[in-house]
C-alpha cells in the first residue's frame, strides 16, 4: 500500500476591490422597454441567449443604440 500524500492548504490571494464596470446602457430606454416586453412575450424562457440576441438585434434595427457608462 502506497504511503498517504500530505495535502497542503492552498492559500488564496485576495484581490483588491475595484470600481465595478458598468455595462452598456440603451440610448432610448422607452424603445428598449417596448422591445424587451416583446421578447418576454415571444420567448418561453426570457433570460436566455436567444432572447437577448433577438432583443439587441431588434432594438438596433428600430434605431436604438448603446453607450458605455
Amino acid at each position: 500500500m502506497p504511503p498517504k500524500r500530505k495535502t497542503t492548504r492552498r492559500t488564496t490571494t485576495r484581490k483588491k476591490k475595484t470600481a465595478k464596470k458598468k455595462g452598456a446602457k440603451p440610448t432610448n430606454p422607452a424603445l428598449y422597454a417596448r422591445v424587451k416586453a416583446e421578447a418576454k412575450r415571444k420567448f418561453a424562457v426570457y433570460p436566455s441567449a436567444y432572447a437577448n440576441a433577438w432583443l439587441v438585434r431588434t432594438y438596433k434595427k428600430r434605431g436604438g443604440g448603446y453607450r458605455t457608462a
